[in-house]
């Protein structure tokens, strides 16, 4: 189903944005009809689940841009760089247990393999220092990985349960993406992702607001 053919309830954006005039089982509501209407991203959570892995969900960027091409009319892969997938596997935190699990996700979305980030949420406080440069807090769960993201914006995950109910969670909430506004979030010093990031969207996404990251 492309932009133009969303239902007019879809469409009533500009009050999904204002918490004081919808709800979050609204915005959330909102969230599910769209990702049902794109077949890409009901491929991956109909993959997802029929793989079986832990705790697992479809996170950040293909949500909330997706998103954000719907509501501008813009084809849904515009500015879609990768989608990410999240489980959550304390069993065996080895790279080679994670490289298993991402071959086998890729093996089932062979045309997508390129584009698809699996990443076990166990073990990435074992690598994100190296990589970024701050320390990463040992998580419990995968959805605890959403209150570390750069921006709170960015914090969305959704999946499939075997009844077809679709799940939505969003720890900050979900009205900023229905305002096309980028929160930084500030709970890991994620300053230069954050400007980075909002640089790139904005390019992209030109009605979108990009908030600065706070002065210390």
């Amino acid at each position: 189903m492309q932009a133009t053919e969303m239902a007019p309830a879809l469409k009533d954006w500009e009050r999904l944005a204002d918490p004081y005039r919808s709800s979050e089982d609204e915005r959330k509501q909102s969230i599910s009809a769209v990702v049902r209407s794109v077949p890409t991203l009901m491929r991956l959570l109909e993959t997802m689940r029929s793989l079986d892995l832990p705790d697992c969900w479809l996170v950040s960027g293909a949500i909330y841009q997706t998103m954000w091409n719907i509501m501008t009319d813009r084809p849904h892969e515009h500015g879609l760089k990768d989608y990410d997938i999240v489980y959550f596997d304390g069993s065996d935190l080895s790279y080679e247990a994670e490289d298993r699990v991402i071959k086998k996700v890729e093996a089932a979305l062979p045309d997508l393999a390129d584009r698809i980030e699996t990443r076990n949420q166990a073990r990435v406080h074992l690598w994100y220092e190296k990589r970024f440069g701050c320390c990463y807090p040992p998580l419990g769960c995968s959805m605890e990985s959403l209150v570390n993201y750069a921006a709170k914006t960015h914090a969305v995950a959704v999946r499939l349960d075997a009844d077809e109910r679709m799940h939505v969670h969003a720890p900050f909430g979900l009205s900023n993406i229905f305002a096309m506004r980028l929160v930084p979030n500030t709970a890991l010093d994620n300053r230069k992702t954050h400007i980075e990031k909002g640089a790139r969207m904005k390019v992209l996404w030109p009605e979108l607001t990009v908030e600065p990251w706070p002065e210390a």
